[in-house]
């Protein structure tokens, strides 16, 4: 009887799968010394009767044994342990059992990971948005879509398209720090000329969403004492991102043509600005404004980071074509998003910029994560080619548009103590509540009947912002479920109201 034969003393279990027994009792056999590591392993028929087996059964267990590392195979000799792999997950063996043994000085002391952290993300104020949203009944919730049905089968296709043998060779090997030159030409061809733009190829990068173009720029271009100009109303993330960059925050106001450019800005070196629709009023940039806040640029040698947030969802008018179209200088940073308005879970974006500063965002995305997955930048440039994108684009803004007209008609209705911003589109409603009524105590009293709304105080940097003021997305909210959504939100404002008169 051979050392391996041992492992095999007691049955197999037939109400068992065979081959996991079979492979289970040989990792047993290998890593405890019970097969000689200089001789090869039994032929598979010869352990297959020797274990009470189809030597078919032997030949995947050998085959798996091999793809996990504990075989080689050596030609017409048979498979020997791979002595190498053997070390490696012998020494994770002993690695694992001085850690779980019992020490004579005492138990081990656990690291202090509070001590070894120079920052805190997990601190910042967010916003919070339940993971199981889809579960109400009226989600006002912002930042989600409605399903697709023909979008999603259209990215199928694409990426079907995309794995073929054709476009294989684009995305099977490791792009190191470049992009999909196909997904960059649609970009240049199909993308940037309805937002006024033109670009050379040497002036886009591919992100992981318009966000991480933005953590990118930001981490490039802010350092401790640098003064940024920010919204305020703003992105959150946008605060948090450039304040742990060291920046110093500088809060501009909005009011119904944008940020408001004035004496505020003179001395920032970077101005975050949302002209197409505002984060989070939805309020749109007016063209003198932009022209202004490209003047000032120049005269202060400034930089500008235009975050083209909802570009596409304008419902009344023209779209307006975007800040860095009427910069002359290079002196715009342009952030786009290839995902939010069909699949915000996608996570693809660029960002178009003079070429050194985008050589230099290149160089520290390949420290972060070399490039965005090359598959998906193939299947959004198939996808772009095709025409869905537009398509996609053209059935969003028809039911937004609509939703957004519902939106603005019922809340004068249902909602009359309560006054919205007005705008020409975008996916969600900047409500302010009657003087009084706190945001939170509306979000608690709405969950009680399944409606989802957002405080809106969390965008303000202020130390006491405003707190009667609550956001709605209408973009991931079914058409019908609208009115009885504002209907049971009048109902909480008035509970609320009730509450504080009875104290």
């Amino acid at each position: 009887m051979s050392l391996l034969d041992r492992y095999f003393l007691s049955p197999l279990d037939p109400a068992q799968s065979l081959q996991k027994q079979v492979h289970d009792r040989m990792v047993e056999a290998i890593l405890d010394g019970g097969v000689p590591p200089h001789d090869p392993l039994p032929a598979t028929r010869d352990l297959a009767d020797r274990i009470g087996v189809s030597r078919n059964t032997v030949v995947l267990v050998y085959e798996r044994l091999t793809e996990e590392g504990y075989l080689a195979p050596v030609k017409r000799r048979g498979y020997f342990i791979d002595q190498q792999f053997l070390r490696q997950q012998l020494n994770m063996r002993v690695a694992g059992y001085m850690a779980s043994e019992p020490r004579e000085d005492g138990p081990v002391k656990a690291v202090d990971w509070s001590d070894r952290m120079l920052s805190r993300p997990s601190l910042h104020r967010n916003v919070v948005k339940p993971k199981n949203w889809q579960e109400f009944s009226y989600p006002f919730i912002y930042g989600q879509v409605a399903i697709d049905k023909v979008s999603i089968a259209r990215w199928r296709d694409a990426t079907r398209l995309a794995s073929s043998a054709f476009h294989a060779p684009s995305w099977v090997l490791d792009l190191v720090d470049g992009d999909d030159p196909m997904l960059v030409e649609q970009i240049i061809n199909r993308v940037l000329p309805q937002r006024g733009l033109k670009a050379k190829p040497e002036e886009i990068l591919i992100t992981t969403g318009s966000q991480n173009g933005l953590y990118l720029a930001g981490n490039l271009l802010c350092g401790p004492g640098t003064r940024v100009a920010l919204e305020n109303p703003g992105y959150v993330d946008t605060r948090n991102i450039l304040r742990d960059a060291g920046a110093d925050l500088v809060p501009i106001p909005v009011d119904a043509n944008g940020m408001v450019v004035d004496d505020r800005l003179r001395g920032c070196e970077l101005v975050y600005v949302t002209p197409s629709h505002q984060s989070p009023t939805s309020v749109t940039m007016s063209l003198q404004r932009r022209l202004a806040l490209l003047d000032m640029a120049e005269r202060q040698d400034a930089l500008i980071l235009e975050d083209d947030y909802e570009h596409e969802l304008n419902f009344v008018g023209p779209q307006r074509a975007a800040v860095r179209s009427f910069d002359n200088a290079d002196r715009t940073i342009y952030l786009g998003s290839l995902s939010k308005t069909v699949f915000p879970g996608l996570r693809l974006g660029f960002v178009l910029a003079a070429e050194p500063l985008i050589r230099e965002l290149r160089a520290l995305r390949r420290l972060m994560y070399r490039h965005t997955s090359a598959h998906d930048q193939r299947a959004m440039a198939i996808f772009i080619a095709e025409g869905h994108l537009d398509a996609h684009i053209r059935r969003v803004r028809e039911q937004l548009g609509r939703k957004w007209a519902t939106m603005q008609r019922e809340i004068v209705s249902l909602l009359p103590d309560c006054e919205f911003t007005q705008t020409t589109g975008g996916s969600a409603i900047w409500l302010r509540l009657p003087w009084g009524i706190d945001c939170w105590d509306v979000q608690r009293a709405a969950l009680k009947r399944s409606v989802l709304v957002e405080p809106g105080d969390i965008q303000f940097i202020d130390d006491q912002p405003p707190r009667n003021i609550i956001r709605l997305g209408y973009a991931a909210i079914a058409q019908e479920a609208i009115v009885p959504g504002l209907m049971q939100l009048r109902e909480a404002i008035n509970e609320v109201r009730r509450e504080s008169v009875a104290a």
